[in-house]
C-alpha cells in the first residue's frame, strides 16, 4: 500500500497502538509528537512488534511552523489526530493549557491540510461530549450536554471546529471517534500505557498498586447512583480501538465515507470501578488495596455505549474480554517493573 499516515500523539498510549495496526495493514506512518507525555522508547516497542520502525518527527503540534514543516517533509494523505492533554482531573486544575493544547494543535492541521493534499483526518473524540447522559446506553444521536471538565469542553469545541470547517466548504473529509474508556496494553507487552509521574487514569494507578509502587487505590465516591456507589464506564481494550482507526482511515482514503461522520467506539457494557477491581483481582489473582475517597470534580456518574452504528456500518467490533484486556494491563505492569 505504500500511503502515507501522519500520527499526532504516536508515541503515546493509543497513539502507539494504532500505529502498529496501521503498519500491520500495509500503512507509512510517520509519527508526530513532542514527549510531553510519552517517551521515545515507545518507538523501540513497535519495531520490536511490527519489525519495521515508523519516522519519528519531534514536534509540538501546537506550533503552526512545524505543523507545515512536517506536512512539507512527508506529504502524507491521512492524519489520526491524538495529540492532545486529555486527563479529566488535570484539565479542572489547568484549563488554559488544555485549551491552547487541544484546540491550538487542531487548528494548525486543519487551516494547512489543503494546502499539501491531505485527503482526510481521524480525530480522537470522547464520550466526555455526552455530558450525563439522561438514557443509556448512549447513541450518536444522543444529545451533545454542556461538558462537566475542560478536557471534555475541548472535544466538543475540536467537533465543533471541524464541522464547521468542512461545512464551509474546505476539501477534506474526517471521521470523528468518540471513545469510551481505553484500557489495557498489546498482547506482546512491548507497549503499553506509560504514564509520567502520578497516573491519571484508573487501570495504570490499579496495576501500579497492584505491583506495590503506590500503597492504595483512591476510588473517587461510592455514593453515586449506581449498584455499588461508584461510577459506571464502558471498558474497551486499546487494541480492539487502535483497529477502528485503520477501519476508519480506510473509508476516507477510498472514498467511501460522507464529509464528516461520527461513531461511539466502546463495548455497549457498563462496569463500575469496584466491579473493575474485582475483575482484575480474579483474572491475575493479585489483590489490590484500595480506599473510598470524595468524589472528583469533573467526573459524570455513569455512562456506556451502543456501538451498534460503528459495528454495522464501519463493520468493527470489540472482541477482546475484559478479562484478558486486564491481564494485558497487569503483565504490561509486570514489564516495567
Amino acid at each position: 500500500m505504500n500511503t502515507k499516515i501522519l500520527v499526532t500523539g504516536g508515541a503515546g498510549y493509543i497513539g502507539s497502538h494504532t500505529t502498529v495496526e496501521l503498519q500491520n495493514a500495509g500503512y507509512e506512518v510517520i509519527i508526530a509528537d513532542n514527549l510531553s507525555n510519552s517517551r521515545i522508547e515507545v518507538i523501540d516497542g513497535i519495531e520490536r512488534i511490527t519489525g519495521i520502525r515508523p519516522v519519528f518527527e519531534q514536534i509540538d503540534c501546537s506550533d503552526e511552523h512545524m505543523v507545515r514543516e512536517v506536512l512539507d517533509k512527508h506529504r502524507v494523505k491521512g492524519i489520526i489526530h491524538f495529540a492532545a492533554s486529555k486527563a479529566v482531573g488535570e484539565s479542572v486544575q489547568k484549563p488554559l493549557m488544555y485549551y491552547r493544547n487541544n484546540i491550538d494543535s487542531l487548528l494548525n492541521f486543519l487551516e494547512v491540510m489543503p494546502v499539501y493534499g491531505v485527503k482526510g483526518l481521524v480525530f480522537s473524540s470522547s464520550c466526555t461530549v455526552y455530558g450525563q447522559p439522561d438514557v443509556l446506553p448512549v447513541t450518536e444521536q444522543s444529545p451533545i450536554r454542556p461538558a462537566t471538565s475542560p478536557y471534555g469542553n475541548t472535544k466538543q469545541i475540536d467537533e465543533e471546529i471541524i464541522r464547521d470547517a468542512i461545512h464551509a466548504g474546505h476539501p477534506y473529509k474526517s471521521i470523528i471517534l468518540r471513545y469510551f474508556n481505553p484500557i489495557g496494553a498489546h498482547p506482546s507487552a512491548e507497549i503499553g500505557e506509560l504514564p509520567i509521574g502520578i497516573p491519571q487514569n484508573l487501570v495504570p494507578f490499579l496495576t501500579q498498586t497492584a505491583a506495590g509502587i503506590r500503597d492504595k487505590l483512591a476510588v473517587f465516591g461510592n455514593d453515586y447512583n449506581t449498584p455499588d456507589g461508584s461510577c459506571i464506564r464502558d471498558y474497551i481494550n486499546v487494541v480492539d480501538l487502535s483497529r477502528a482507526h485503520v477501519v476508519a482511515m480506510n473509508r476516507i482514503i477510498n472514498s467511501q465515507s460522507e464529509p464528516i461522520e461520527y461513531y461511539n467506539l466502546g463495548t455497549g457494557k457498563g462496569l463500575s470501578v469496584l466491579q473493575l477491581i474485582s475483575l482484575f483481582e480474579k483474572a491475575t489473582g493479585v489483590k489490590v488495596p484500595y480506599t473510598i475517597v470524595g468524589r472528583r470534580e469533573g467526573d459524570i456518574e455513569q455512562i456506556w455505549a451502543d456501538p451498534s452504528h460503528a459495528n454495522k456500518v464501519l463493520g468493527w467490533k470489540a472482541v477482546e474480554t475484559i478479562e484478558d484486556t486486564l491481564r494485558s494491563a497487569w503483565r504490561w505492569q509486570q514489564k516495567l517493573k
